[in-house]
């Protein structure tokens, strides 16, 4: 498959959440994605097992990432 026109492509996801979370931080993060991994007691280690098994959840950290970017 080919990935050229792929943003993400290379990136693993705890390179996404921690550049999110220096963007951002916890709180704003929590506040733009609602999800409880990111609101309560939040850390990457938590939020990459709970973003690896849930794919709405991801797509959205994912979306967020690429509009940080522009």
């Amino acid at each position: 498959m080919e990935q050229k026109n792929n943003p993400l492509h290379g990136l693993t996801l705890e390179t996404i959440v921690s550049h999110l979370v220096e963007k951002y931080g916890w709180q704003e993060l929590g506040e733009r994605i609602n999800i409880k991994c990111f609101t309560t007691d939040p850390s990457i280690k938590s939020s990459l097992t709970f973003l690896r098994k849930t794919d709405w959840a991801r797509k959205k950290v994912e979306e967020l990432y690429m509009k940080s970017l522009r």
